[in-house]
């Protein structure tokens, strides 16, 4: 006999732990609602399985697949809108040939089914329904039978005065394929208000079989709570995971209980779960997967998701906690309480009884919560972003949080090691620095403060001198009042993430080194690291041709800390300078207009007659480049132009490039013979692409040069420099490059996509696109045959960007806003 599973609800009595979840995908003893339910089918012998699913119908998919890791075979049968539960098993009638069995997605039940078909099947009813005797029947829907199990009356949700009988319907239904015949379509329809109604108006039989075992709707909060306490106490029969290391309590794979800790029991401790010393596991405590709770934290009567945190001294009793949640030193969680995913519950707070606490929210430190926190603006629980921590100076990046930062970081190194530190000449860097630095000083660690320094001598630094890592203090580009803390490698490259997720892991949880007073590090100011810089750029380009050139050249140095670089290494190259903004200046450096600076130096090109003019970037790793007709190249001009000089200087090198430049780009490099390595969007995977392969030359499409065989990072004064000796040694200015150039069209569209169907989008994208090529290095690319289009999502907001290259603008645009409909119409669909 096939089965139908009705997994559409939405759960909203179980907010807000259905709030980004189905509610048939609930944990229940670490396992989902419905994946108990699968079992219970297939232990009855119903391995034919068709699943209707509405609400996030996608995260059903995803996990249960077509049933084949169950024992079963699974279809699901869509509804676009709500049609109630007849229904929904209406728009799967299709697979529905034979009699079947209708069971809810999110029950808790061990109802003897076997029995229930074989009484339905002695009694030759149209349908019939297992019935179940409970003691409030308020809730349910009561039915009324003979003694020969005839169903007389159906009474939905009564009261009191209304109550004749505490049999109540439990959704499950045996039923032959005929009762389709009373469903009507294009509506939503359920089967106890108006389907059996109708069947017994029209004289055919409907019977009421009143099983035997448990049935718990678990609707409510309260329930699901009563659901896991009915598990440990044996009420119900479920499939529980690990070993019952002793009667009662059940441990998984791989999790370690602290000797001084104590399990009471009956409890679920999950696979991977950490239980340190002094911790309590009171009476009728879950936890999930890969929680930890640290020293002296007592949780009772409470169920804990997956990959949750406690920190010392946190005291749970009867609350529901979802995954991922983070619970700072001494935090409290009264009874009834429920947190959603990704909460983050600061030291000494308390979460008081009642309290629903939305997804991705943060209850700060010794914050008392009476109410729901619902509609409030999500928790910033990753530090890092794009380009490291960013946030408002002296609010959201303070000097605790630098302190504290800067230990977490500084304990993932070797005590007694040695960094490098630097900054931009604003205060708000100044001070937070100092405390970067107090921060390394107390785990142990050395610094070597350069002060004021471009970025570029702060990796080239970190490489010659063999530190461990850096750690630079700076002025956001695009908002003077937000600071970026960026941290290196020993290499000098960004942080990769798996190193910034390791730092934030310790500075959540405050797991910080702290050594003695004797092992507190120190700090040194080295010498001439300008002028080392300086040696070793212009030993690794050959000048010769540059010398001998006499050219004149344009920069703007934007007030910029690339001023204490720039005199230096332009005495090196015996070139005609006029200098613009050539000193530090922290409020001319908040102030300057990128593109005004652009327009103002090509001004000074043309009235002067030199052969190249630049922008330098305060931080000294990005510019703008005019050429000698004066005019400001755009990022993929500067790119294509910097490509043809490579190709032909450099026969044969190979360059990294980001998956999202021009086709343009490829076509030169085509053409001059250049091997093209294809790195993803982000500049930290273009740094180590190109401090891993044998390259000469990347580029980001966005004004940022490398060139591995000095540095390989972003450097304006090296690539200014390569940009010179290129130009020198070819004998040709830079405008009948530009003048040569294809035109580049790409259009950009972005589509707000919530965090959680991400992942969706990007999978159905993909199965959409079955036997297109598609290039998945990052996002989807998808090579069309005058251009392409990109999909990726963003890293740090709930966004999902689109670029797209074709032959005109009009036609880059329509590519794009192709794509961008189709997310769209993917997002209001579920998949």
């Amino acid at each position: 006999m096939k089965a139908v599973i009705m997994a559409g609800g939405e759960g909203t009595r179980l907010r807000p732990l259905t709030s980004n979840q189905p509610k048939p995908m609930l944990p229940m003893a670490n396992r989902p609602m419905m994946e108990h339910v699968v079992g219970l089918l297939r232990q009855h012998g119903m391995t034919d399985i068709v699943v209707t699913v509405a609400f996030m119908a996608n995260a059903i998919r995803t996990y249960f697949g077509d049933g084949s890791e169950l024992g079963v075979r699974m279809v699901y049968a869509t509804e676009e809108t709500p049609l109630g539960t007849a229904g929904s098993v209406l728009n799967a009638r299709d697979e529905l040939d034979e009699p079947f069995v209708v069971i809810s997605g999110d029950v808790l039940t061990d109802i003897d089914l076997t029995a229930v078909i074989d009484f339905h099947r002695q009694k030759g009813a149209l349908a019939t329904l297992a019935l179940c005797a409970v003691e409030n029947p308020l809730e349910f829907g009561i039915v009324i039978s003979d003694e020969q199990g005839h169903i007389e009356r159906f009474l939905e949700k009564p009261g009191w005065g209304q109550v004749f009988s505490d049999t109540i319907n439990t959704g499950i239904y045996v039923l032959e394929p005929e009762i389709f015949d009373f469903i009507p379509e294009g509506r939503p329809v359920d089967f106890s208000g108006e389907v059996f109604p109708a069947v017994l108006d029209a004289g055919r039989p409907i019977m009421g079989y009143v099983a035997e075992g448990y049935w718990e709707d678990v609707g409510t909060i309260e329930a699901y709570l009563r659901a896991h306490q009915d598990i440990l106490d044996g009420k119900v029969t479920v499939d529980i995971e690990g070993f019952e290391v002793r009667p009662g309590v059940w441990l998984g794979k791989g999790s370690t209980i602290d000797p001084t800790a104590t399990v009471e029991g009956p409890a679920v401790i999950g696979d991977n779960c950490s239980v340190g010393p002094g911790a309590v596991l009171g009476e009728y405590t879950t936890l999930g997967s890969n929680v930890r709770v640290s020293e002296g934290a007592e949780v009772r009567r409470s169920v804990v998701h997956d990959n949750a945190y406690f920190g010392t001294g946190v005291r749970l009793a009867g609350a529901v906690i979802g995954r991922s949640c983070d619970l700072r030193q001494g935090a409290r969680c009264e009874p009834g309480s429920v947190l959603g995913e990704g909460c983050l519950v600061g030291a000494h707070a308390e979460v008081r009884s009642g309290v629903k606490v939305y997804p991705f929210k943060t209850v700060e430190a010794s914050a008392v919560v009476n109410s729901s926190i619902v509609w409030e603006s999500r928790g910033a629980r990753t530090l890092f972003g794009r380009d490291g921590v960013r946030g408002i100076a002296n609010v959201d990046v303070s000097p605790e949080l630098a302190v504290r930062l800067s230990m977490a970081w500084a304990s993932t190194l070797e005590k007694g090691t040695t960094i490098t530190a630097s900054r931009d000449t604003s205060r708000a860097a100044r001070v937070l620095k100092r405390a970067v630095m107090i921060g390394c000083n107390a785990a142990g660690v050395n610094v070597e403060d350069l002060e004021v320094a471009t970025i570029p001598v702060t990796r080239h630094h970190i490489r010659s001198s063999g530190n461990r890592g850096g750690v630079t203090v700076r002025l956001a580009p695009e908002d003077p009042q937000s600071v970026v803390i960026r941290y290196f490698d020993r290499e000098g490259l960004d942080l990769a993430e798996p190193g910034q997720r390791g730092v934030e892991r310790l500075y959540h949880r405050e797991d910080f080194r702290r050594v003695l007073a004797g092992e507190i590090g120190d700090i040194d100011f080295p010498a001439r690291d300008v002028e080392q810089y300086t040696a070793d750029l212009v030993g690794a380009v050959d000048l010769s041709s540059v010398r001998s050139a006499g050219m004149k050249l344009v920069l703007d140095l934007s007030y910029g800390s690339a001023s204490f670089v720039m005199p230096n290494l332009l005495s090196k190259i015996d070139a005609d300078i006029l200098a613009v903004n050539p000193y530090a200046n922290t409020r001319g450096m908040m102030s300057v207009d990128r593109d005004a600076h652009a327009r103002r130096v090509a001004e000074l090109v043309r009235a002067s007659g030199a052969q190249l003019g630049a922008v330098i970037d305060a931080d000294g790793e990005g510019l703008v480049v005019i050429d000698d007709e004066g005019v400001a190249l755009t990022d993929d001009q500067a790119l294509l132009a910097m490509l043809r000089l490579v190709v032909a200087t450099r026969p044969g090198g190979r360059v990294a490039l980001p998956v999202g430049v021009s086709r343009h780009a490829e076509a030169i490099c085509a053409e001059g013979g250049a091997p093209i390595t294809f790195t993803k969007q982000s500049a930290a995977d273009l740094m180590a692409v190109a401090a891993q392969d044998d390259l000469v030359f990347a580029g980001n499409g966005a004004g940022g040069f490398l060139w591995p065989e000095f540095l390989p990072a972003f450097d304006a004064a090296a690539t200014l420099v390569e940009l010179v000796a290129m130009l020198s040694a070819t004998e040709q200015p830079l405008s009948k490059l530009v003048h040569a150039l294809p035109a580049v069209h790409v259009a950009h569209e972005a589509v707000m996509t919530p965090w959680e169907q991400k992942g969706m989008v990007m999978r159905t994208l993909v199965e959409q696109l079955d036997g297109r090529e598609l290039v998945l290095v990052d996002g989807v690319k998808v090579p069309e045959e005058d251009g392409w289009a990109l999909v990726l999502p963003d890293p740090d907001e709930p966004v999902t960007h689109v670029w797209a290259e074709g032959a005109s603008d009009a036609r880059a645009r329509a590519r794009a806003q192709q794509y961008a409909v189709r997310l769209r119409q993917l997002l209001r669909s579920g998949g």
